[in-house]
């Protein structure tokens, strides 16, 4: 499993290897975004996480406005994942949950 000083990305910045990602190569990526992680970070990283390991894909922006709606009350899914990775969930959320950049997908 790589280290913060052994962090492999591609151009872009996300991991070359979602199996290299850790919690702390996570903060990194996160420091690299100007984002501190907070619990509610967690909670998003640790769901997209728990996707990726059973379905072995990214999993889409809907899927994490439906479980933040779910667990936070009904429409507020998509802002709270908005304030959470300002500048999209592809571009921040799945480059901090250590997923592979995505061709192209829906953003929710």
């Amino acid at each position: 499993m790589a280290t913060q000083a052994q962090i492999t990305t591609d151009n872009d910045g996300f991991l070359v290897d979602p199996e290299d990602w850790n919690k702390a190569i996570a903060e990194e990526l996160a420091r690299r975004e100007n984002i501190n992680l907070g619990p509610e970070h967690w909670e998003v990283l640790d769901f997209m996480r728990d996707y990726f390991t059973q379905h072995r894909i990214a999993a889409d922006a809907r899927f994490v406005i439906k479980f933040l709606d779910q667990k936070y009350g009904g429409g507020s899914g998509r802002e709270r994942l908005y304030k959470l990775f300002p500048y999209g969930y592809m571009q921040q959320a799945c480059k901090v949950a250590g997923m592979r950049r995505p061709r192209a997908w829906s953003t929710g």
